[in-house]
């Protein structure tokens, strides 16, 4: 049996192991599973010490993403600049941290029609906001405005921006601007929800929410890009890196994780 699973708190409701089963499927690994695993920050260390041979992978979501670098071998340059490492392959002994959520953000925006915004936004300064930052570099910005409630503690967001070559001006949530090409919100479920009136005059507004859905924030903006497509691109990602597989089913795994979300809709 060859192992991978989710990380992180809480992650019980997480839709990973939906598309990575589905994924194991289509791709006829019958010996693979993956699992949801609630892991706190101080449980991480201890966990991954006792990882076996058939582990695989691990894929990290809050408060995991930036913790996890003491523990790795090899990492990415992306996952260096980001400063947060969403996927750890198992490979022949070692760790290897990537980031995944860079990629799963550019196809989101793609998938919608965004592929070079003149101008963007960034709600939020966590490790996903860092994420936005250099998917926004890959689509040619240098520079974008970061919402946060607190500048002062920003500061792992702006150095990422830094080692980016992204120029940052930061704004708080009591007033920021958001007639921009591109409202991207990296906030938990609910917090951006007073935004709405705001993202009408952003002529995309991509919410990395993807349960419930749809968010408040998005409810009368033009384009709208939801965090299920990020989800999706970021986890066939990390599918071809664990399994060696160098096309994932995206398209079974999007059925799967839509299938999945209404369900859990109508209960």
């Amino acid at each position: 049996m060859t192992r991978a699973a989710v990380l992180g708190l809480p992650v019980r409701h997480s839709l990973s192991p939906v598309l990575h089963r589905t994924a194991y499927e289509a791709l006829g690994l019958t010996g693979w599973r993956y699992d949801a695993i609630e892991c706190a920050e101080d449980g991480l260390a201890a966990f991954m010490a006792g990882l076996g041979p058939e582990w695989a992978g691990l894929s990290l979501t809050m408060p995991l993403k930036r913790v996890v670098f003491p523990l790795l071998d090899t990492v990415s340059e992306l996952a260096v600049e980001v400063g947060a490492a969403n996927t750890v392959v198992l490979r022949d002994g070692a760790r290897h941290g990537e980031n995944t959520d860079v990629y799963g953000i550019v196809r989101a925006l793609a998938e919608a029609g965004v592929t070079r915004p003149r101008s963007a936004t960034v709600l939020g300064g966590g490790a996903t906001a860092a994420s936005a930052l250099a998917a926004l570099r890959s689509l040619g910005l240098d520079e974008a405005a970061l919402v946060v409630r607190d500048p002062a503690r920003a500061g792992d967001t702006l150095a990422v921006a830094e080692r980016l070559g992204v120029r940052v001006a930061v704004q708080t949530f009591d007033k920021f601007d958001a007639e921009v090409d591109l409202l991207i919100s990296t906030l938990p479920s609910g917090a951006a929800d007073g935004f709405a009136g705001a993202a009408m005059r952003a002529g995309a507004v991509f919410d990395v929410v993807y349960s419930p859905w749809p968010t408040h924030l998005v409810a009368r903006a033009r384009t709208v890009i939801g965090g299920f497509s990020m989800l999706l691109h970021q986890a066939a990602r990390q599918v071809e890196l664990m399994t060696g597989s160098t096309i994932a089913p995206v398209e079974e795994m999007r059925r799967a994780g839509e299938a999945e979300l209404a369900a859990r809709a109508g209960e």
